[in-house]
């Protein structure tokens, strides 16, 4: 923390932030960087997309409400596996069939990588009435969350980069009842304290 608020002081940051660090650890730079007058971060980056919740509406909300730390997301399309194009297989010119993504093969073509796509299947007659692909549906998902301030997006061509960023025309469109349509069909809602409270 100390490098960090050095950086920011020399002008050669604006902020800094966390990637991959828990809510304990995030509140605890926090506690350190009050005590001993330096920067503490302002956004984790964490994964999260429609099958990856548990810590940006779990642990990371209590953080952004009580010290304005958002979440800087990443994945918002799951590695591809929310494109689309892995719901019959494998395509040959896709990153999963390279001996580099075996990992990702193996989990598209798992149990539980089959149950997602079935999923997706699901989820494409909102994103056809909300005039959207399901990668735009994805993407404004990820958008419509209050402590989401960025998701990056990790496109791999111009044309999937514009397609993405036409996620920004349905973000608007992501009312609760379109959010609570699609939360009925991934049926993976995690549930905070404050939920079980209620």
């Amino acid at each position: 923390m100390e490098s960090m608020t050095h950086v920011i002081n020399q002008g050669m940051a604006m902020y800094w932030g966390t990637s991959r660090w828990s809510a304990m650890e995030i509140m605890e730079a926090y506690s350190v960087a009050r005590q001993f007058n330096m920067i503490p971060p302002v956004c984790e980056q964490a994964e999260y997309h429609l099958f990856q919740r548990e810590k940006v509406e779990v642990q990371l909300p209590e953080l952004y409400h009580k010290i304005g730390v958002g979440a800087m997301t990443w994945s918002p399309l799951a590695c591809g596996i929310i494109s689309g194009k892995y719901g019959n297989g494998v395509p040959e010119s896709s990153r999963a069939s390279l001996k580099c993504y075996q990992w990702l093969k193996e989990r598209i073509v798992s149990e539980e990588g089959r149950k997602q796509q079935n999923k997706l299947k699901d989820l494409s007659p909102i994103a056809e009435r909300l005039g959207c692909t399901l990668p735009q549906l994805a993407v404004a998902w990820c958008l419509r969350n209050e402590g989401v301030s960025s998701v990056l997006l990790g496109s791999s061509t111009p044309e999937q980069l514009i397609e993405n960023l036409g996620a920004i025309q349905v973000l608007p469109k992501m009312t609760s009842h379109v959010v609570n349509e699609i939360d009925n069909i991934l049926r993976n809602k995690p549930y905070s304290k404050k939920d079980y409270r209620s």
